[in-house]
């Protein structure tokens, strides 16, 4: 089984189906061409918070991390839970880089994995880009950004977190470098 380091998890070994390629690159990182996507290992918090047994505050919270430089890992969600009523428009070239029929758009969540990259901003504000999808397709293990052609979505859709109501609500994190 592979290992690969990360930015921040440490050294993990992952499974050869969690590998994906990216033919292309993604844009601004075009010379990156292999991905693994890592679910936050249980008791592990990415922003440096203090572990939790079950870590649901990073559900469903994933990581695309590449596989040659351990600095570079996009943050992402599924897009369903950005967007419940998200509308692929994959680029004919695009579904047939995946090996997708380009004819007609495909499932999220059954026949290929669609992901939103997710920024942080200047108090933990996140934003989820549904312009320019993550989208893997597990069967052929390619994976692609697929810029979309129209302005139907933003780069930067606001994300609503779920928070903690009553007087026992935990402060936001502090910032972490």
């Amino acid at each position: 089984m592979p290992s690969v380091e990360t930015k921040y998890f440490g050294t993990l070994s992952c499974a050869e189906d969690s590998i994906f390629d990216f033919p292309q690159g993604v844009p601004a990182f075009e010379d990156e061409k292999s991905f693994v996507l890592i679910e936050a290992p249980q008791g592990n918090s990415p922003l440096g918070n203090a572990p939790q047994e079950d870590a649901p505050e990073t559900a469903p919270l994933v990581f695309l991390q590449s596989l040659t430089r351990a600095g570079l890992c996009f943050m992402a969600f599924p897009i369903l839970v950005v967007d419940r009523d998200y509308q692929l428009a994959i680029a004919p070239e695009d579904l047939e880089d995946l090996g997708l029929d380009a004819q007609r758009q495909p499932t999220p969540g059954e026949e290929v994995l669609v992901l939103a990259l997710v920024s942080l901003h200047d108090g933990f504000l996140a934003t989820a880009n549904l312009m320019a999808p993550i989208v893997l397709n597990a069967k052929t293990q390619r994976g692609l950004q697929a810029i979309r052609r129209d302005s139907r979505y933003s780069p930067k859709h606001p994300v609503a977190l779920a928070q903690p109501a009553g007087p026992e609500a935990a402060p936001p994190p502090e910032k972490v470098c």
